[in-house]
C-alpha cells in the first residue's frame, strides 16, 4: 500500500513539474492564461508556470506565413465572367489580439481576400483587369492590411496568380487581336507606299530642275558661243572691208570664195534636197570669183579718185 501511494505522488510530481516548466521555441509566443483570463505572452526561451493557477492558453506562429487564395468566378465591370486565384503572405505581430480577437484567424484572413478580389476587379473592365495586374495586387494589399491590423496581423504580399476568363471569350480576343495587329500592319505598309510614293515624286521633281536648268545652262552656252561666233563674223566683215578699202583684193576673194563653199555645203546637208545641179565647175568659179575682184577694183579706184585732192595752180 505504502509502494502505491509512493508511486502516486511520484507521479504527482512530475506532472507538477511538467506544467510548470514551459520551453517556447523559437518562432513562437504562446499566451498565458490564469483561471481562463489572457494575463501575459511567453517569448522563446524557458518559462515557469503555477500548475493549476496559470496554463497555456494560444499556440501563435510569428513567422510569415503563406496562405493559397482558392479560385473563384469574378464577374468584372463589363460581365464578363473571369476565374481567379491568388497567394497570400502575413505575419502575425502581436500573439494576444491573433488569439483573441478574431477566431479561426487563417479562414477570417481567406474570407476577407476573397470578398476584395471580387470587389476590387468588378471596378475594373476585362481589359483592365487583365493588363493592370500590379495595380490589382496593390489595391488589395493596401485595403486586406488596414483590414486585418486590428487583428494583431500584418499582411506583406498578395498575389493574383491567375485571372483565367471563359474558353469563347479568349477565342474572341485572339481575333480581336489578330484583327489589330493586321490592321497595324497594313497602316504600315500603306506608309511605306506613301513615303516611297512621295520620295519618288521628290526625285522626279529634283530631276527635272536638274533637267531645266541643264537646258538652262546649255541655252546660254549656245547663245553665248552665237554672240561670239557673231562677233568673230562681224570682226571678218570689218577686216575684209577695210582690206578692200586699202586695195587688198585677195581678201576680198577668200570671203566669196569661203562663204561660196559655206552656202554649197548647207544646200547639200539639207534633207529637202535630193539632186542639186549646179555650176560647180572650177574655171565657173574663178571666173565668178575674178569678176567680183574687177568690180572691187573699179569701186577701189572711182574712192580713189573721190577722195584724190586737188592742188592749187603754182
Amino acid at each position: 500500500m505504502g509502494s502505491v501511494l509512493a508511486l502516486v505522488i511520484v507521479v504527482l510530481v512530475v506532472v507538477t513539474l511538467l506544467k510548470m516548466v514551459r520551453i517556447v521555441p523559437q518562432g513562437y509566443e504562446w499566451t498565458v492564461e490564469t483561471f481562463g483570463k489572457y494575463t501575459r505572452s511567453l517569448t522563446p526561451g524557458l518559462h515557469l508556470l503555477i500548475p493549476v493557477y496559470q496554463s497555456v492558453g494560444r499556440k501563435m506562429n510569428l513567422m510569415e506565413q503563406v496562405l493559397d487564395v482558392p479560385s473563384q468566378d469574378v464577374i468584372t465591370k463589363d460581365n464578363a465572367v473571369v476565374r481567379v486565384d491568388g497567394v497570400v503572405f502575413y505575419q502575425v505581430l502581436d500573439a494576444a489580439k491573433a488569439a483573441y480577437e478574431v477566431a479561426q484567424l487563417e479562414q477570417a484572413t481567406l474570407a476577407l481576400i476573397m470578398t476584395n478580389i471580387r470587389t476590387v476587379l468588378g471596378s475594373l473592365d476585362l481589359d483592365e483587369s487583365l493588363s493592370q495586374r500590379d495595380a490589382i495586387n496593390a489595391k488589395l494589399l493596401r485595403v486586406v492590411d488596414e483590414a486585418t491590423h486590428p487583428w494583431g496581423v500584418k499582411v506583406n504580399r498578395i498575389e493574383i496568380k491567375d485571372i483565367a476568363p471563359p474558353r469563347d471569350l479568349v477565342d474572341a480576343m485572339a481575333r480581336q487581336m489578330k484583327a489589330e495587329r493586321e490592321k497595324r500592319a497594313n497602316i504600315l505598309e500603306a506608309e511605306g507606299f506613301r513615303q516611297a510614293a512621295i520620295l519618288k515624286a521628290e526625285g522626279e521633281k529634283q530631276s527635272v530642275i536638274l533637267a531645266a536648268e541643264g537646258e538652262k545652262e546649255a541655252a546660254f552656252r549656245a547663245a553665248e558661243a552665237r554672240e561670239r561666233t557673231a562677233e568673230a563674223e562681224a570682226k571678218a566683215t570689218t577686216m575684209v572691208s577695210e582690206a578692200i578699202v586699202g586695195g587688198n583684193v585677195n581678201a576680198l576673194n577668200y570671203f566669196v570664195a569661203n562663204n561660196y563653199i559655206e552656202a554649197l555645203k548647207a544646200m547639200a546637208a539639207s534633207p529637202n534636197q535630193k539632186m542639186l545641179l549646179l555650176p560647180v565647175e572650177a574655171t565657173g568659179v574663178l571666173g565668178s570669183l575674178a569678176g567680183i575682184a574687177e568690180l572691187a577694183k573699179e569701186s577701189l579706184g572711182q574712192q580713189q579718185a573721190t577722195a584724190k585732192p586737188v592742188l592749187p595752180p603754182r
